[in-house]
């Protein structure tokens, strides 16, 4: 029965056909059913798919009335949460602390798009199951892992041995500077505050020189700069 996004809930939604795809696509397994709108015009691409997987395929307009206000959504997928661990062998982003949805779905877009497949998040922080969240990641949170941890020594222990970048404003290295060294963690603050100072001694501290006609770089930008130049060119 679909009802409002609560945190706590099990499952959560995946709200458009783009993201609904994606999700048959790539995670069937975790779908519970899929509803479309009666002035949807075009079903057959989700209608094979939920046939091919088994899934539920629902036409219900009060779905939708309870889930979205948004004109243009007319299917949308039931999906059941899942929990992963972080792979210590691979390449990791690190958010401490991040609160905003939009964000946080950019991030995932820009992580799947060069080849991170694990992402940790450091409490409290935005919920990454946040019907929000999944939207702006378009899709992309059907790629990748990831783990949420009450501080970061939580984190460390599971990671292995690796190298830390942080990105702060009070770092002297700049991102053209760095000779990356991998498996790595580029780890980065909250949106208003950014990392604290303890972070200086993590690693080696990274700052992304820009013209002084703006302040700073916002999180999503910051972190898809730092995601291109660190692995754009390696092998994926």
């Amino acid at each position: 029965m679909v009802k409002r996004y609560r945190k706590e809930d099990e499952n959560s939604y995946a709200l458009g056909a783009t993201l609904t795809v994606e999700l048959l696509r790539y995670r069937p397994q975790i779908v519970n059913a899929v509803y479309y709108h009666s002035q949807c015009k075009d079903v057959a691409l989700v209608e094979s798919m939920c046939r091919e997987h088994n899934i539920p395929l629902v036409q219900s307009d009060k779905a939708f009335n309870i889930l979205s206000q948004k004109e243009n959504c007319y299917i949308l997928a039931d999906f059941q949460k899942q929990n992963f661990s972080i792979d210590a062998n691979t390449n990791h982003i690190l958010l401490v602390n991040p609160s905003n949805a939009g964000n946080m779905g950019t991030i995932l877009r820009s992580a799947a798009a060069f080849g991170i497949t694990d992402v940790a998040i450091i409490a409290p922080a935005v919920d990454i199951y946040d019907p929000k969240t999944v939207r702006s990641s378009m899709g992309a949170l059907f790629h990748v892992n990831f783990k949420y941890y009450d501080s970061f020594e939580d984190y460390r222990r599971e990671a292995g041995q690796r190298k830390y970048y942080p990105f702060m404003l009070k770092a002297t290295t700049t991102l053209k500077q760095v000779v990356p060294q991998y498996p790595c963690t580029l780890v980065f603050g909250n949106e208003a505050t950014g990392l604290d100072d303890s972070y200086l001694s993590l690693g080696e501290p990274v700052i992304i020189r820009h013209t002084h006609n703006v302040d700073s770089l916002n999180l999503p930008i910051a972190a898809s700069i730092a995601l291109y130049q660190f692995f754009s060119e390696t092998d994926k």
